[in-house]
């Protein structure tokens, strides 16, 4: 009967808010109200609610650990991660106090561990969505992490010092995980493809770095968090990361109905929602404005501040902990900030193209280190976005023309320039980019990003600077083609019919000696 409920309430009303443009995630929430609201009338067992939030701290463990795998841990020593979060923190708490105590009958204490609970932005939702964009190793996107990541740092010593409890002393083993690092190495490549591999992921995430955190009293998701990062060097860390895909997802919408099943506000919640709510376009323009500071571009400081703006489900862990009698109004503001950020969310790039002309105004003159233009030289053709479709398209083509690569993400970029392409860094949705960009001899551009926005946006940005050569992309689905070339692009290819058609392409040279026929 719970199954039934929670999946059917889920499926329908994420199936609904995503005919209408917004994200599954939303329905999800919904459905969670909707089952709080007619628990009685469902005749649900009173464990329901202890199994969901089951169901969605596993979730979140799952979640954090392959955001793990993908963490760049030295990009949290950056100036503006480590200082962005630090000043964020502090000044979103000296501006949110005054609010709360002025509108809201609370004392110094509950005002200040409300600041503090409202500071932070969700890790769940910012991971979630910039994942299902394949932006994590975008340089936005590795900034929001690295600011989410110090932030959920500082949440833990938050809890630590409401409770006055303090780690055990074994929890100074977990400075010796590094010396793990050659053994899980080994198990991982002994794990195989399939459903050891599977295993191996959820015995990481849960078991040895969720529960094993615990036992040192440590944040089980800190533990998970740190056992993804120390195999994200692995060669085949992006192939446990989609391994374990599926299932993090089906945990996560558990994460998503809990917010709403843990009770029904009432209008005083309504009300603190409301404000707070209100106060989110501050939490974004504090971001945007400290990551100008840090020398971040309008563009980079721009998404970075979109995937941020939102409250945290840490603030509920937090309130759990020191304010239990605020938890549900938190619960309503956290479920209408996600509300709200997750269209902004799908929405930001063409929201970004839109604004860049008064954005740009708040850049500084001296930029980020990885966010410098450079020229095009005298290459004939232009890669835009290096993964493995573009890495084969340049493989293909350097022996015959001039090529030159661009991607958004630095380290790539670094470890392609170790392999001697010639590549850059820039980003073609950067109105700066384009700016500044001189086509020279270009012939052709290659867009083969990941998000079907950037190829738009790149696409209408090429005709609008005046190329007139040619403009091919990849598409996953027929209408993302056709938006893509009613961008502006000449001709786009199915990636996965190409790849039939390559193959049986090759059968036929094998087998029968024929060639294009």
């Amino acid at each position: 009967m719970l199954e039934a409920v929670w999946i059917g309430f889920a499926f329908s009303l994420g199936l609904v808010v995503r005919a209408i443009g917004l994200p599954p995630l939303v329905g999800y929430l919904l459905a969670g109200f909707v089952i709080s609201a007619t628990a009685s009338d469902l005749n649900l067992p009173p464990e329901g609610p202890s199994i969901i939030h089951h169901v969605a701290h596993l979730g979140v463990l799952l979640l954090l650990f392959t955001v793990g795998l993908k963490l760049n841990v030295r990009s949290l020593g950056k100036p503006e991660v480590l200082g962005g979060s630090t000043l964020h923190f502090v000044l979103s708490i000296v501006l949110t106090l005054p609010a709360v105590l002025f509108i809201f009958d609370v004392s110094w204490y509950q005002a200040l561990m409300l600041a503090v609970a409202l500071a932070f932005s969700s890790t769940v939702l910012a991971a979630k969505v910039l994942e299902g964009k394949r932006e994590i190793r975008a340089f936005h996107g590795r900034v929001a992490i690295g600011i989410l990541i110090m932030q959920d740092l500082l949440a833990l010593l938050v809890m630590s010092l409401a409770n006055g409890t303090t780690p055990s002393p074994w929890a100074l083993l977990v400075f010796a995980l590094p010396l793990l690092r050659p053994l899980l190495y080994k198990l991982l490549d002994a794990s195989g493809h399939e459903d050891l591999l599977i295993l191996f992921g959820l015995m990481l995430a849960l078991v040895i770095g969720g529960q094993g955190f615990e036992l040192v009293g440590l944040s089980s998701e800190l533990g998970a968090l740190v056992f993804g990062a120390m195999l994200a060097k692995h060669p085949r860390a992006g192939e446990l990361s989609k391994s374990l895909w599926s299932i993090k997802e089906f945990f996560l919408v558990g994460f998503f109905l809990q917010i709403g099943i843990d009770g029904l506000p009432d209008a005083n919640a309504w009300l603190f929602a409301g404000v707070m709510s209100l106060l989110l376009p501050l939490k974004a323009l504090l971001f945007f404005l400290l990551l100008i500071l840090f020398k971040l571009r309008a563009r980079s400081a721009f998404l970075t501040s979109i995937s941020l703006t939102n409250y945290s489900e840490f603030g509920l862990i937090v309130a759990s902990v020191v304010l239990p009698e605020w938890l549900i109004p938190l619960a309503l503001t956290v479920a209408i900030s996600f509300v709200i950020s997750a269209p902004l969310n799908r929405m930001a790039h063409p929201l970004y193209d839109r604004l860049c002309n008064w954005l740009l105004k708040f850049e500084r003159n001296i930029h980020h280190p990885d966010e410098q233009p450079v020229s095009l030289g005298d290459a004939q053709v232009l890669i835009m976005g290096m993964g493995r479709t573009g890495s084969a398209a340049y493989n293909y083509l350097k022996n015959n023309r001039k090529i030159i690569a661009m991607d958004s993400d630095p380290a790539k970029v670094r470890e392609h320039q170790r392999k001697g392409i010639n590549i850059f860094y820039a980003d073609a949705e950067d109105q700066v980019f384009w700016q500044d960009l001189h086509f020279g001899d270009v012939e052709a551009v290659i867009l083969s990003m990941n998000d079907v926005e950037a190829k738009m946006i790149a696409a209408r940005k090429l005709r609008n600077a005046g190329f007139k050569g040619f403009i091919v992309s990849h598409s996953m689905h027929d209408d993302e083609a056709r938006d893509i070339i009613a961008a502006g692009a000449d001709q786009t290819y199915l990636t996965m019919s190409e790849a039939g058609v390559g193959i049986a392409e090759h059968v036929k040279q094998h087998c029968f000696g024929v060639v294009g026929k």
